[in-house]
């Protein structure tokens, strides 16, 4: 007889030599082997264990009764223990399992009390704060009517300006409190919920660190017993274990230099290979000479770049001490704390997008342009995927600052930002491959808050040219939704379409975002599109999630199918099995802690020498949230805002003085960015900021003389 694993909670009863002493030895069987030998099976967990004479065991359970024999008495005792052991465990599985579904409550009586008596306490004070806060709802409600009425009264302008402060602040404690009220009944509800789990843990890890205890305590009396064993030993002297520990000795010199290692699940990292003096990779100076400056660059090492941040800080947010200081003020003028933000600017946001750079590369090598659109399709999808998590804001730049990045010897490519404008706020960017391609791009950020939720609306062309073939590929963002701003955890959705264009081929891509419906059965965050030539024939179907990977499939045959509600035919197309052209990288360990950064954006703020000293790596209040220190970079952060509306009040003072130069007659410009200058894109006939050069050589020469004081 052998027996199955405490998961199936039952015992399978196999055949071996007539009697259950052949299989002692066995142990446990699988199911596999069970479908060979077995004679059947009884759960475990309600089975009863008896024993009839000296060789004799008895299982029955629900009218079936198994009659097994031992060999003899000592092999039954062993097997009438093992099978009271595995009942102990399948009936302890079972009321696992039970108190997994929800169904059970904590074993422990004292425990059970104790957390109806908490729960029920915290459920009676969220009653008495539901009912202050309909309260505060009604005799608020009231009070703002009466204060409207007021408003309408004729009354002196002081007096009016007064009644509209009030108004604001009994609207915004109505909001706050019943902020309050709904955080306190999802607290409830989260205590609720896991009160069972938390019971059930603890009572795992009692059970398990008594079951060490005595582990140790075993291994310990076993040591104590062949101590004991060996010092009686007969014929071993103290000389004899002299020769032994010296024979340890020299066998000890003699493997000096192997090192060993414990198998880890990392393995590889822990590889270790004898270097050759005749092909060690650095050699001296001296016997280079053969070698070109590129050979030399390829045996420099990499750059270590670093793979994580500071944890981010547990700071509460005190809302209402932020919300009574938004009243009579406008929104862009409101001091919001860094307890929002994340501690990477917009200039740095923007260069994640090319955390998947290497589908560009992958986009030079394709032979057609409709494969290439493939690619584009997928580099424009990945730039969200960063997004998921990212619920934090960044920082909104300074004007005229900077960001670079510089990975022209990893990857081959380097990138450029520069804040052109402050209001509206528009961020330029350059990006150049030695690769094979060049994207730029000026994204100006639209917003509309909602009530519960805030639309992002990114407007602006990116641009993206191949230098061998001249296809020039430009599309748009879609929509970024982010919920819950008021109450609840916030979440965040994209939705919208997506055209991309080669106007050169004229090929397009049709990218459709489907926004997170509750009642819909499609696969959350879901992309499909439709890759066609110049003539509308669809050549790739593109489909996959945002947040996770994008797939094409070649179209073999397309055929109209039925007619969709709204009237539209549907085209139905047969296709090849699809190929992954772009997978999300996995977030690195103790993301959670670290804002959900990926291993890009962990490097992005990380300090740099030779950089502007506009680079926002170099953004005192960012480096100080970054830190820890939230208290310090909120007063840098007011300092540096301020700062730079004098300069822009400064700006706006001389402008009617320069309205009209005496020597051009042309008129005032205003703010001009220093690295990017605007022109008229010859493509889509849009005034653009484009890169007009200057910044690398700059850097080449450590020449910053034209940068401004902005930090």
């Amino acid at each position: 007889m052998g027996l199955l694993p405490a998961r199936d909670v039952s015992v399978g009863l196999c055949c071996t030599g007539g009697c259950i002493g052949g299989v002692l030895g066995t142990g446990w069987v699988t199911q596999a082997e069970m479908a060979h030998t077995c004679r059947g099976t009884i759960n475990l967990s309600t089975a009863h264990i008896d024993t009839e004479d000296s060789c004799n065991i008895v299982l029955s359970n629900g009218g079936r009764t198994y009659h097994l024999k031992a060999n003899s008495e000592v092999e039954r005792q062993r097997w009438v223990t093992a099978l009271e052991l595995a009942k102990a465990k399948a009936i302890r599985m079972r009321n696992n399992q039970s108190d997994d579904s929800g169904d059970e409550e904590p074993a422990s009586q004292s425990d059970k009390s104790e957390l109806h008596g908490t729960l029920k306490t915290l459920s009676s004070k969220l009653e008495d704060l539901s009912t202050c806060n309909d309260l505060i709802a009604k005799h608020g409600a009231a009070l703002q009517r009466s204060l409207s009425e007021l408003e309408n009264l004729k009354l002196p302008a002081e007096s009016g300006e007064k009644i509209k402060a009030v108004n604001e602040r009994a609207t915004l404690f109505r909001i706050t409190s019943n902020a309050m009220i709904n955080a306190c009944r999802d607290f409830l509800d989260l205590a609720e919920t896991h009160s069972r789990k938390w019971q059930r843990m603890l009572q795992y890890e009692r059970e398990q660190r008594i079951r060490l205890e005595e582990t140790i305590e075993q291994l310990a009396k076993q040591h104590n017993s062949l101590e004991r064993a060996c010092r009686g030993a007969p014929g071993l002297s103290s000389s004899s274990t002299g020769s032994v520990q010296s024979a340890k000795g020299e066998a000890s010199d003699e493997d000096e230099e192997t090192e060993y290692f414990d198998a880890m699940e990392d393995a590889p990292a822990f590889i270790t290979v004898t270097a050759d003096p005749k092909h060690h990779r650095y050699e001296p100076l001296s016997n280079q000479s053969s070698y070109n400056e590129s050979t030399c660059k390829d045996l420099l090492p990499k750059k270590r770049r670093r793979t994580r941040i500071p944890d981010k800080p547990n700071y509460s947010l005190n809302l209402w001490s932020i919300m009574k200081n938004c009243i009579g003020k406008e929104l862009s003028k409101i001091p919001m704390p860094v307890n929002f933000n994340e501690p990477l600017s917009m200039l740095q946001r923007l260069t994640e997008d090319l955390e998947y750079h290497e589908l560009l590369d992958k986009a030079v090598k394709c032979e057609s342009s409709t494969e290439q659109m493939c690619f584009v399709a997928a580099f424009s999808v990945s730039s969200y995927s960063t997004t998921v998590h990212r619920t934090a804001k960044p920082f909104n730049p300074l004007l005229g600052e900077t960001y670079e990045l510089d990975r022209l010897e990893e990857f081959g490519f380097r990138s450029l930002c520069e804040q052109v404008s402050h209001h509206p706020p528009a961020a330029a960017h350059h990006v150049y491959s030695k690769r094979g391609w060049t994207l730029w791009q000026e994204i100006t950020i639209a917003s509309k808050f909602r009530g519960k939720y805030l639309s992002i609306m990114p407007l602006g062309a990116i641009h993206l040219e191949f230098h061998s073939s001249g296809n020039h590929y430009v599309w748009r963002k879609v929509t970024s939704t982010v919920h819950n701003i008021i109450v609840g955890k916030l979440w965040i959705d994209q939705s919208g379409e997506i055209e991309i264009v080669n106007h050169k081929s004229k090929d397009k891509c049709q990218l459709k975002f489907t926004p997170y419906s509750y009642f819909s059965r499609d696969v959350p965050r879901k992309v499909t599109g439709v890759v066609s030539d110049a003539d509308g024939k669809a050549h790739y179907v593109m489909s996959g999630t945002w947040d996770e990977k994008m797939e094409c499939s070649k179209i073999v045959q397309s055929s109209h199918g039925s007619t969709s509600t709204e009237g539209k035919q549907k085209t139905v197309y047969q296709t090849l099995s699809p190929k992954v052209l772009w997978k999300k990288y996995p977030l690195p360990e103790n993301a959670e802690n670290m804002y959900f950064f990926s291993d890009l954006a962990l490097t992005l703020n990380e300090p740099e020498e030779r950089v502007a000293p506009t680079d926002s790596r170099l953004r005192p209040d960012q480096r100080l949230m970054e830190s820890g220190r939230w208290d310090e970079a909120n007063v840098e952060k007011q300092r540096l805002e301020e700062k730079q509306r004098a300069v822009r009040r400064r700006r706006e003072a001389e402008a009617p003085l320069s309205r009209v130069s005496s020597r051009t007659g042309k008129d005032y410009e205003g703010y001009i960015p220093l690295w990017f200058e605007r022109k008229v894109d010859a493509v889509t006939g849009e005034l653009i900021c484009v890169y007009k050069g200057g910044y690398w050589e700059a850097k080449d020469k450590q020449d910053w003389s034209t940068c401004p004081d902005i930090f």
